[in-house]
């Protein structure tokens, strides 16, 4: 499943982030990388931005790089 599939209030675990170098590596230096949990607090009114909570901040995500990021959903 991916990111952007989520509904709002949802929460999951990062599996995989398939996005070119450069932004894989600026959200790694976030903290955002294979393993994090993070939650959907909002969307945008056509679906982007996306924004999540991970860890203590705040975090907003297009959808297309948000597309590319395989995650699993936390019961």
């Amino acid at each position: 499943m991916n990111m952007s599939n989520l509904s709002i209030g949802a929460s999951g675990k990062i599996l995989e982030i398939n996005l070119p170098n450069k932004y894989r590596l600026r959200l790694k230096n976030m903290g955002v990388n294979e393993g994090t949990i993070f939650k959907i607090i909002n969307k945008g009114a056509l679906g982007s931005p996306i924004e999540i909570k991970v860890k203590d901040f705040y975090l907003a995500i297009r959808k297309e790089n948000a597309d590319k990021i395989k995650v699993t959903v936390n019961e």
